[in-house]
Parts: structure tokens; sequence; C-alpha cells
């Protein structure tokens, strides 16, 4: 039974990390180079970029910077300025939500054949 839960547990933990990373590190990483390459994207680039971040972020149950995003999305279209603006308040709302890591430790009851 104990060994049962072990796996089960160790399944829901990897399970969890696996739907951040596909969705917050994902959208992160993508947003920070749409930000480092905002020079050479067009509107067009950065709008459909920043759509797809805030979906990810969406999917991810970060409300706020999801709309936040989308918002830049949008405002990209017709203001360079009101665009950075909200990508700003967006990045410091997604570090605020970070998950915080759980400390590497070995557990020595797991085994898992």
């Amino acid at each position: 039974m104990t060994l049962e839960l072990s796996r089960q547990k160790m399944r829901e933990r990897a399970l969890d990390q696996f739907k951040h990373l596909r969705t917050c590190v994902l959208a992160r990483e993508l947003c920070l180079l749409v930000r480092a390459n905002r020079v050479t994207f067009d509107v067009k680039d950065a709008h459909s970029c920043c759509a797809f971040v805030a979906k990810l972020c969406r999917e991810a149950g970060c409300e706020e910077p999801s709309e936040l995003c989308s918002k830049a999305a949008e405002a990209v279209l017709t203001s360079e300025e009101r665009y950075l603006e909200l990508c700003e308040q967006s990045c410091k709302k997604c570090s605020e939500s970070r998950q915080p890591r759980e400390p590497q430790r070995v557990e020595t009851g797991y085994y898992v054949a």
C-alpha cells in the first residue's frame, strides 16, 4: 500500500512539473524572446507572439498576467509605449506568481519498479 501511495505522489509531482514547464516556463521564455528581439519584430509578429503567450498563461491559471499580455498584444497594434507598459506589468505579475521550487532532496522511501 505504501509503495502505491509513493508512486502516486511521484506521479502527481511529475505531472505538476510537466504542466508548469509546458505553460509557465515556456511562456516566460517566449516572452523574453519577444522582448529581446522587439526591434526585429514587426507589429504582427509581436501581436501573434504575445497572444500565444497570453493563451499559455491562461492555461496555467494565471489570469491577471494573461489579461495584461492579451491587452499588450492588442496595444502593440496602436501604441508601442502602451504595449511596453502592459508588457512590463505582465512580466511583474508573472514573477509574483511563480511557483516556488521545492528543495531537492533524496527520498529514501520511493521505489518504483
